[in-house]
């Protein structure tokens, strides 16, 4: 039978959407199976571009469909921007090649100053471009300074006419070979500060458009393109002043939320072969899997795909319910780009530990998921970026919670609206939520949940009585030690409200936290260990360590569900 938890082509159906969203994501894994294994690892190991993959898109009219908002769609019910359905696109095309979702991935991003911007011009022609089957880049970083927008050298001359000439070079600019639409981020030689930035919309087949080269080996065509005296018209403007700084970070709010479910379908595509390989070689007259430390480790990395997903489900219901008086997605979002990434990387490494040379072999899929899982979490900033930002939270998160209305399951078919509309880029540390031990008494008798628990409940007297000081505030390689404990807390939260709204497995749930109570001490005895750690801060690290609590007959059920992955999924050759 199979696995509910993961995803399995074999028995995919996504009912809990409306029909034309479950045509298009089943025709999505159709192609993708009945091209085959063969194809997808050679197009792969050549650096293919994606053409027939995108001819494929257009065709079925996919990203229209899913990447218009219904401000844009002309009526089309069937378009809108629904992070729920994106969401189970970005695990789909994760499942079968990052490659896939990269040219996916960068498109939301190009099109998030489109969607934000008042140019009804520039919007209608995005939406034209989408239903043609183009795709679109997203032109914020460069090659001095990385995605510092503070520091842009694309300049922006007047010339005169209300107009401008740009000149620069963007680099790490996804589709920047191919794109319809690029959303260009710069600033104008004639104002000084924040006033002068402009974001504005370049066509990639323009004269004046340079595309230099591809910067890695890969598909992905992660592009240098350079501007030399590029007109651009006042109506090719999305964005002046401080409303281009905002819808910068507005659109890095939207997109890169992709990255979790992206890991999350590597993952899974790893794990069916991973398994089966384990549990089908014969090593000293016996499995693999027969082995006790394997048998840990290939359950370790379920429990943790498990968690991933739960996170990342019900972080898309946050999304999909914020407004101006509820932002607390934005700590949700780093969480994702950086907690249930580095999961993946976790994963992938525990399987890799088990079945050794064969995830190197060219005929696996594996080989190319141990190599793209590696990506994603540095894809937005490196995890040291994201865990800085996660700690704007902690306090108001721990220790001052305020009253909300229970936010439901959002699978609905509705626009996504507020995402286009977040307004200014500040204001993090007021940001207030709800009450994050409700999730944890819900499940207080589970053993390992209290066991968590307990962790938690001393982080917040760690905050109180024994927080960084002044001059540690400025040392960074303590607090990202700290912003990992306090994102274990936030990790487990949303793990149990999703467990609680869908019925999971109290046996799997156990079987995690027992994980993360390891995590929990690994971090305490790393916060230890810091060269700038106070005598109280060295003893509350101690005194957080945990050993978390043993099953072996819980622990021999959730290995009867990892073992039933053997032979549950294979592509079609």
């Amino acid at each position: 039978m199979a696995d509910q938890l993961l995803f399995n082509p074999r028995t995919y159906d996504p009912e809990h959407f409306d029909p034309e969203t479950r045509r298009l994501l089943r025709a999505t894994v159709d192609w993708f199976e009945d091209r085959g294994k063969r194809r997808l690892i050679e197009d792969y190991r050549s650096r293919a571009w994606l053409a027939d993959f995108l001819a494929f898109s257009a065709k079925e009219g996919l990203f229209a469909t899913f990447l218009t908002p219904a401000s844009a769609a002309e009526g089309n019910a069937d378009k809108r921007w629904d992070t729920a359905r994106i969401a189970a696109l970005n695990e789909i095309f994760g499942f079968y090649g990052l490659d896939y979702w990269y040219a996916w991935q960068v498109t939301v991003l190009g099109l998030g100053p489109v969607w934000q911007s008042e140019n009804a011009e520039v919007r209608r022609h995005a939406a034209e471009l989408l239903a043609q089957g183009e795709v679109f880049a997203f032109g914020l970083s460069e090659k001095a300074h990385g995605a510092d927008i503070y520091s842009t050298d694309m300049l922006l001359e007047p010339d005169g006419r209300g107009g401008f000439r740009a000149r620069g070079s963007k680099y790490y600019i996804g589709n920047g070979n191919a794109a319809g639409l690029v959303s260009v981020f710069g600033r104008r030689t004639d104002i000084e500060g924040p006033d002068g930035y402009v974001f504005f919309a370049a066509d990639s087949r323009h004269p004046a458009y340079h595309l230099v080269k591809n910067v890695v080996d890969s598909s992905k065509y992660v592009s240098e393109f350079r501007l030399d005296d590029y007109p651009v018209g006042p109506e090719d403007v999305l964005h002046t002043g401080r409303a281009a700084f905002d819808a910068a970070l507005n659109t890095v709010n939207v997109g890169k939320f992709n990255l979790c479910t992206a890991s999350i379908g590597i993952c899974e595509h790893a794990m069916y072969e991973a398994v089966t390989h384990a549990h089908n070689r014969i090593l000293y007259g016996r499995p693999v899997t027969a082995f006790p430390h394997v048998r840990r480790e290939l359950t370790d990395a379920y429990v943790r795909l498990v968690g991933m997903k739960l996170f990342s489900d019900r972080a898309v219901d946050y999304f999909r319910s914020a407004g101006p008086d509820d932002r607390r997605y934005l700590l949700f979002n780093p969480m994702t780009k950086m907690k249930v990434t580095t999961e993946g990387e976790k994963v992938i490494d525990l399987m890799w530990d088990v079945i050794a040379a064969k995830g190197f072999e060219k005929d696996t899929y594996f080989a190319q998921a141990a190599t793209e899982i590696r990506g994603l979490p540095k894809l937005e900033g490196t995890v040291h970026v994201n865990l800085a930002l996660i700690l704007k939270f902690m306090r108001n998160h721990l220790l001052d919670p305020a009253e909300y209305a229970p936010v439901p399951t959002r699978l609905d078919a509705s626009d996504d609206a507020f995402l286009f509309q977040q307004g200014p880029a500040r204001g993090l540390g007021s940001v207030r939520f709800h009450d994050w031990r409700a999730a944890y008494d819900a499940y207080a008798h589970v053993p390992n949940v209290a066991r968590f628990r307990e962790q938690a409940d001393a982080l917040c007297a760690f905050v109180t009585t024994a927080a960084p000081d002044e001059a540690q505030s400025r040392d960074l390689d303590l607090l990202l030690a700290v912003g990992q404990l306090f994102a274990l807390v936030v990790h487990g939260q949303l793990i149990l409200e999703q467990a609680h709204l869908t019925g999971s497995d109290e046996d799997v749930l156990d079987e995690l936290f027992a994980v993360l109570v390891r995590d929990f001490s690994e971090h305490a005895v790393e916060l230890h260990g810091k060269d700038s750690a106070t005598g109280d801060q060295q003893r509350w690290a101690l005194a957080a360590i945990r050993r978390p609590v043993v099953d072996e007959d819980r622990s021999a059920r959730v290995w009867e569900r990892v073992e039933a992955l053997s032979g549950a999924y294979e592509m079609a050759p």
